[in-house]
């Protein structure tokens, strides 16, 4: 059985390669014949975490609007598995205060 903090790690690090896909998708939206770079997620039924890997999309021009929303969103949910890190880190704490 996968640990919370195993799971959440994988997200937010699925997360950070979001926002460094989209990153480097705007630093690069005027340079020619540039194809924009998508992350794609999966689960990993082995560790109950994700598998991120980064694919250039084959004719997908770079959207500014589009990289401000996938930007908000890798953000969010960064934030939403480190909360739950820090919640798991709490209670493990609370479930040791109880037992000693």
């Amino acid at each position: 059985m996968a640990s919370i903090s195993s799971i959440g790690s994988s997200g937010m690090q699925a997360a950070q390669m979001r926002l460094d896909a989209s990153a480097h998708n705007v630093a690069n939206a005027n340079t020619p014949n540039y194809r924009r770079t998508a992350v794609e997620q999966e689960a990993a039924p082995d560790n109950g975490g994700t598998r991120a890997r980064m694919e250039r999309q084959s004719n997908e021009k770079v959207a500014l609007e589009k990289e401000a929303v996938e930007q908000i969103s890798a953000t969010y949910s960064f934030a939403a598995n480190l909360l739950s890190v820090k919640t798991e880190g709490r209670l493990m704490g609370t479930l040791l205060d109880e037992r000693a």
